[in-house]
């Protein structure tokens, strides 16, 4: 008798979990320190497309871009009072 039984059902492999910190058409703002003497609005753009390795590409802008270049999405920040 074992003493370390392997009792557990082989598992199917799960599908891979896509983790999506930007969607199509959303505003994001890159980092005053990247584009520096730009006011927000300059410096926010729309997002065209988000790629498989979680970079994006923007509409009126080219390149593809990651997560670091961005300010952290506040989603109350166009919220009016």
């Amino acid at each position: 008798m074992p003493i370390f039984k392997n009792n557990k059902k082989k598992k199917e492999p799960a599908a891979p979990v896509q983790i999506s910190w930007a969607r199509p058409e959303m505003q994001v703002t890159f980092k005053a320190e990247i584009m520096p003497g730009r006011t927000r609005e300059e410096r926010t753009f729309r997002v065209k497309n988000v790629r498989p390795n979680g970079r994006v590409e923007l509409h009126d802008f080219v390149g593809e871009h990651r997560q670091g270049a961005f300010e952290p999405i506040n989603f109350l920040r166009d919220k009016v009072r």
